[in-house]
């Protein structure tokens, strides 16, 4: 009995050493269980929006690459990213090479939202011709949608998803888009070109995102379809013979933002007669902002008045443009008569529901450079089409190309599907070019060598005009549409300008300079 006894109490009465173990296993199973806890908390959020798209950290913003259908978040592009996945899923797998459309697809901007759809579905347009309607051509082209977010403040996570696509089953080839003359943009477009991927600019126009004799080739393998503002600048002085003497410029201070910076050093150039110091304004750091540049262009208004001026040289984005509209329908020289001219930002004033349609009958007439536009090759009375430069047949076939990009008619007017089409047509004519006879595709070297052949009757046929580039990938000679803004908002053909002051020659070979 006592020994009985004795083992019950040592069962309940615990040493020192096993009230330590059973404190440590205990602690153990606790934090086990708070660690599992803790886990389960900390789960990485699932952030994928798509294949190959995802939303970075602290942003809601779907940013990436696909081709699969996905209009990431925005229901203005979901008809055409199905149309784009519908074609690619056509493809087989091992005959295709892969060309991205580098856009801000989620830009908040109404101007470039409709930017952005009319870019895909001029590109589309094209893939569809090139994979049905070019006998037989090889290789097969697949289109994917890169977004770069708002203000292409996330082209970096998109470049480099792009840099790997090179080396893999979607055998990228070829970018087009880079539709913004952009601090962001150059980046992009220096770190697209510096890994060997050939690069077509759409609507880029800034002289300093191009290569060219005095600048080197800071980007190998980009190519442009569009003229440099300095282009459009001669373009409309010889349009306009404008008397320096009575022009005036207004210009946005603000720096970085390569379109503006290169438009007004274009129009400078074009008017060292001018009497007087240009009028300044600041634009804010999103120039898609109304910001306070309205009240600044009230009074420049006043000061317009105080000259002898009749022609007025704007430099400076689609959304100031339009505030300076609006300010000189109310100028206090409204009897006075003026004309302002200025670069392709004015393609986005007649969808703009902001501007003031009255001003335009102040005697007021708002004339741009744009880039592209529906009557400028179609013949009209009075008005013949050039014989070189561009032809009626090439444009006809995109207005039958474009008619499948939408179930409704698109919108032509602003230039950018017929822009964004030529694009498409120059990096397919370059990957094709580069692949070897008996080969499926190219090699990603040898697109980007391409660009100096793009010239005489190894040209592109663009519904633009020709596209002939120099050897720096710039167009040499490029058809300038000079556009008006109408009284009621619509933009009305004048005529085609030049740059070099006439047509080119049937040739289309760019002269050596210097």
């Amino acid at each position: 009995m006592p020994d009985r006894l004795t083992d019950q109490l040592r069962r309940r009465v615990r040493t020192p050493r096993q009230k330590l173990v059973a404190s440590v296993v205990a602690a153990a199973v606790v934090l086990g269980l708070g660690g599992y806890g803790v886990a389960r908390l900390t789960t990485p959020e699932d952030r994928s929006c798509a294949p190959g798209v995802e939303r970075p950290a602290g942003s809601d913003e779907c940013v990436g690459v696909n081709g699969g259908g996905h209009d990431f978040g925005i229901a203005e592009l979901r008809d055409i990213a199905a149309a784009i996945s519908k074609e690619n899923a056509s493809l087989p797998a091992d005959a295709y090479v892969t060309v991205a459309v580098l856009l801000p697809l989620t830009s908040t901007d109404s101007g470039m939202r409709t930017k952005v759809l009319h870019e895909l579905q001029g590109a589309y347009a094209y893939q569809y011709r090139a994979n049905h309607e070019s006998n037989d051509e090889t290789p097969r082209i697949r289109l994917v949608l890169a977004n770069t977010g708002q203000g292409n403040a996330h082209w970096r996570t998109t470049v480099d998803r792009l840099v790997t696509m090179t080396d893999t089953a979607d055998r990228l080839r070829a970018v087009s888009g880079v539709a913004t003359s952009s601090t962001e943009m150059r980046e992009a477009v220096t770190a697209l070109t510096g890994a060997g991927i050939a690069v077509v600019g759409t609507t880029i126009t800034a002289d300093d995102i191009a290569n060219g004799p005095g600048a080197g080739n800071r980007y190998p393998g980009l190519a442009r379809v569009s003229p440099t503002n300095t282009d459009e600048a001669k373009a409309l002085a010889h349009f306009g013979r404008v008397d320096a003497a009575k022009a005036f410029l207004v210009q946005d201070t603000r720096t970085g933002d390569h379109y503006t910076d290169t438009l007004k050093a274009a129009f400078a150039a074009n008017l060292k007669g001018a009497p007087h110091e240009p009028a300044l304004f600041t634009s804010p750091a999103d120039p898609t902002a109304e910001g306070t540049t309205a009240n600044t262009f009230r009074q420049i208004t006043h000061l317009i008045c105080d000259t002898r001026a009749e022609t007025v040289f704007f430099a400076g984005r689609h959304t100031q443009l339009r505030q300076f509209i609006n300010a000189l329908g109310s100028r206090g020289c409204v009897e006075r008569a003026f004309t302002v001219l200025t670069g392709d930002e004015g393609s986005y004033l007649g969808a703009d529901e902001k501007l003031d349609r009255d001003a335009l009958k102040a005697k007021l007439t708002v004339r741009y450079a744009a880039l592209a536009h529906p009557d400028a090759w179609k013949p009209a009375p009075g008005r013949p089409v050039p014989a070189t430069g561009g032809s009626v047949v090439a444009y006809s076939t995109f207005v039958t190309d474009i008619a499948r990009a939408s179930k409704t008619p698109v919108a032509l007017a602003d230039g950018q599907a017929i822009v964004a089409y030529d694009a498409m047509a120059t990096a397919v004519h370059a990957i094709r070019q580069a692949t070897p006879q008996g080969s499926p595709y190219p090699q990603l070297a040898d697109v980007v060598t391409q660009w100096p052949q793009v010239k005489g009757s190894l040209r592109v046929q663009g519904a633009s005009g020709w596209i002939c580039l120099d050897n720096y990938g710039n167009p040499y000679n490029k058809a300038v549409p000079i556009v008006e803004l109408a009284q009621d908002g619509t933009q009305r053909f004048v005529q085609i300008a030049w740059p070099e002051g006439r047509p080119p020659a049937l040739s289309c070979l760019p002269p050596k300079r210097g």
